[in-house]
């Protein structure tokens, strides 16, 4: 039974690790997942409470910094307050419609809501360019906040 869950909780880091890039899987949520499967399965001797506040830490900082990302980079433009409720709705919408909801959703979401502050389609457009931006930040930072997470679950197997 114990290399049975092993297995899934390799399986749950190894799709973290792919939901790192791929919009459609809740990354950071299935490693922080496996990691602590792998903890409980091992009765937390190499893993204790300190590694799993530190990593969830971690993996807290991620996901808050990938919704958020897409909202600072038209905030970074000069965004109008209709543009970055319009990005951040962009990204809940987008959740509901797939890949390319997620990737498009919070561009759309920009320009829709720069165009009703009353702004030219060239603004908005540079608006939408500056969230999608914004949106390629936020994933690099997921996945090296994931790519973190597993390196110190792997130090604290090896050496705790």
């Amino acid at each position: 039974m114990e290399i049975a869950l092993y297995v899934i909780a390799g399986l749950l880091i190894v799709g973290g690790l792919a939901g790192a890039i791929l919009p459609a899987l809740p990354g950071i949520p299935m490693i922080f997942g496996g990691i602590w499967l792998a903890a409980a399965v091992d009765h937390y001797r190499h893993l204790g409470l300190w590694w799993l506040l530190i990593i969830g830490a971690l993996g807290a900082i991620g996901v808050i910094a990938d919704f958020a990302a897409s909202a600072m980079g038209a905030k970074r433009v000069g965004a109008s307050k209709l543009a970055l409720w319009g990005a951040m709705a962009g990204t809940i919408v987008g959740m509901f419609l797939g890949i390319p909801g997620l990737v498009f959703g919070p561009f759309v979401g920009a320009i829709a809501g720069e165009l009703a502050s009353g702004n030219s389609v060239l603004r908005s457009a540079h608006v939408g360019i500056g969230t999608w931006i914004g949106l390629l930040f936020g994933t690099l930072l997921k996945l090296v906040m994931s790519l973190v997470m597993v390196g110190l679950f792997g130090l604290a197997m090896l050496f705790g």
